[in-house]
């Protein structure tokens, strides 16, 4: 809305910093970042007025209820103050004729909405009961599957995969790019999920991935330093910059609700859109494979339960003591404080290795 402003440098030359990605994309963090702050107390209240939680305690997890016992009366659904934030910010400082911008409002408004329900039929039920697997699921592919048709019919979108340490794409997805799309936005949604369930843990790796994506988005788009870079050059990524700092803003404004002791949970209606929003914008990058290692703790996460699985179905043994992984620490008496922050420094390193992939070719 902001940006429209530049259109009035007749009367003052100061309107035309309104044009610049980088000026709005710092006053897209600072607004979601101080959005949060104002609207934290109020939310937390109102979450409580109306009894928003949920039973921690789950079936086969009985080994670790004695380290949620005090949470039960801590409020979820905290997503919704993230999501609010995030989208009333890139409205405010964001190019809407950017149809960039806008898809990723409506990633993060979908995810988020799946994400709600789930949160919703929880709290109505009191139990860690909401929707069922399958529904979940397929809300999330739905719009794995309209983004991923979307781009795959423009004829202008690069459908090649491309490798970190390489210059050219190494495979054309073809037709394949829509189940790929479909991959990455339902993978990095669930493995978001699974990451949050210690206070602070899953918002924190999210705001050193956006950051991180914040400064790849820019480079994508710029197309002087994609040039310099030898990456894809995606015309209309610049402006998804805007988005992402919004995204890193509202993330440091809920951490400081978040972080240990947690006043508010994020639930499924923050993560699931926090997941998806990020997948999405690997998607529009064309940094689907850095996304794997700037969020690698994720990454971690979903494949500790994976192994955890496959290894109880086809040996009856278990590999970790719990999954996900941070479960695991828990169980081997880590503080959940220090689980936290250690997990975030290798978040932090993950996030400027995934950076320095842009530069070695």
């Amino acid at each position: 809305m902001l940006y429209f402003l530049h259109h009035f440098t007749d009367f003052s030359i100061v309107f035309n910093i309104f044009r610049y990605i980088t000026f709005r994309s710092a006053g897209a963090s600072i607004t979601a970042f101080f959005l949060c702050l104002w609207l934290g107390p109020p939310c937390i209240a109102w979450l409580k007025k109306f009894r928003a939680v949920t039973d921690q305690e789950r079936a086969y997890a009985e080994s670790i209820h004695e380290h949620f016992k005090h949470k039960k009366e801590i409020p979820m659904m905290g997503g919704i103050l993230i999501v609010a934030s995030v989208v009333a910010s890139t409205l405010l400082w964001g190019n809407l004729q950017n149809r960039f911008v806008w898809m990723m409002i409506f990633v993060m408004l979908w995810f988020g909405l799946v994400g709600f329900f789930d949160d919703w039929l929880k709290m109505r039920s009191k139990s860690s009961n909401g929707l069922s697997s399958l529904t979940k699921i397929l809300g999330q592919i739905l719009m794995g599957f309209a983004i991923g048709v979307y781009l795959y019919l423009d004829p202008h979108f690069d459908k090649w995969l491309y490798m970190p340490l390489l210059k050219k794409g190494v495979v054309y997805l073809g037709l394949f790019f829509i189940p790929f799309v479909i991959l990455v936005l339902t993978g990095t949604s669930n493995a978001l999920n699974l990451t949050d369930g210690l206070d602070g843990l899953a918002i924190g790796c999210t705001m050193f991935a956006t950051t991180t994506f914040a400064l790849i988005t820019y480079v994508t788009g710029h197309a002087d330093f994609a040039q310099y870079l030898a990456i894809p050059f995606v015309p209309e990524a610049g402006e998804v910059t805007v988005f992402c700092a919004a995204l890193a803003g509202a993330s440091a404004g809920f951490l400081w609700f978040n972080s240990y002791p947690a006043e508010v949970f994020m639930g499924d209606t923050g993560s699931l859109s926090l997941g998806g929003a990020l997948g999405a914008i690997a998607v529009l990058t064309k940094k689907e494979i850095v996304l794997i290692i700037v969020g690698g703790i994720f990454v971690w996460e979903a494949i500790s339960v994976i192994l955890q699985v496959l290894s109880f179905k086809l040996t009856k043994k278990r590999i970790f003591l719990m999954s996900p992984f941070h479960h695991h620490l828990q169980r081997k008496g880590w503080a959940e404080s220090k689980i936290t922050v250690r997990l975030w420094i290798i978040a932090f390193v993950l996030a400027i290795i995934g950076l320095s992939t842009l530069k070695v070719r």
